[in-house]
């Protein structure tokens, strides 16, 4: 599927470069979300698993060649909604709506940039919220001939584990909010692999209140946003994005 994937990319670069507009062109390339992969003796992923194997994709920027730029590898925290963000930059675009993202173009001139101090992850549905589950996986542990069997077979279907969460991570802390389990709390300098959860240790808790407030900042901010119609007198904006 990489080689797939390289392959398709590589005859898009190519056909950019055939037609004269690659130097014009800003190209960004990222993934949806990561798969354990035998990570934690897991595989593939679930609704609300934050881990940084999951939420930490890929991201690579090319920007037109026009651009002030500083070529080099970032460190700084971002979000998947800054993207929109960076290409109405680039373009000149005025979006007509509110949105979270935060352009990364200064990023792409100095990588020493500020950026953000912490990024968000949401996950997981409320009970019974039938229309999120992946039935298959209840239906398909019945029939071994199904081309999904063996991933379906042990695959957890169950309220409680795909509960509600939130994420709030700092270039050094992660706090988990569950809505139907205890929270999570990691020092990722200190446990990188997120294995000790340290949410229960009473000498952290000036610690943990941190992360937590600004998860309370984060849902109140970014809750509801107000909607405007368009020329058909229907709301044209989501919430947020």
């Amino acid at each position: 599927m990489c080689a797939r994937v390289d392959y398709q990319f590589g005859l898009l670069l190519h056909a950019l470069k055939e037609s004269g507009v690659y130097d014009k062109t800003a190209i960004i390339f990222f993934s949806d979300h990561g798969d354990f992969s035998g990570d934690f003796g897991l595989a593939e992923k679930a609704q609300n698993l934050l881990y940084d194997s999951l939420t930490r994709v890929p991201l690579i920027i090319k920007s037109p060649k026009s651009a002030p730029k500083e070529a080099g590898v970032r460190r700084q925290l971002v979000e998947l909604v800054d993207i929109p963000a960076t290409v109405f930059e680039l373009a000149g675009i005025v979006p007509g709506y509110r949105h979270f993202g935060r352009s990364l173009v200064p990023l792409l001139i100095d990588k020493r940039a500020e950026h953000r101090d912490a990024v968000f992850t949401e996950g997981g549905r409320l009970p019974r919220k039938t229309e999120a589950m992946e039935k298959e996986s209840i239906e398909g542990k019945a029939n071994p001939l199904a081309s999904l069997w063996p991933r379906l077979s042990v695959q957890y279907e169950d309220d409680v584990a795909h509960g509600r969460a939130v994420m709030c991570r700092t270039k050094r802390l992660k706090h988990v909010y569950r809505l139907l389990e205890e929270d999570e709390l990691y020092d990722l300098n200190r446990d990188p692999n997120e294995t000790r959860n340290l949410i229960r240790d009473p000498k952290l808790s000036p610690t943990v209140k941190r992360p937590r407030s600004r998860l309370l900042g984060f849902m109140v901010e970014t809750s509801d946003v107000v909607f405007k119609s368009n020329e058909r007198g229907l709301a044209s904006q989501a919430a947020s994005y």
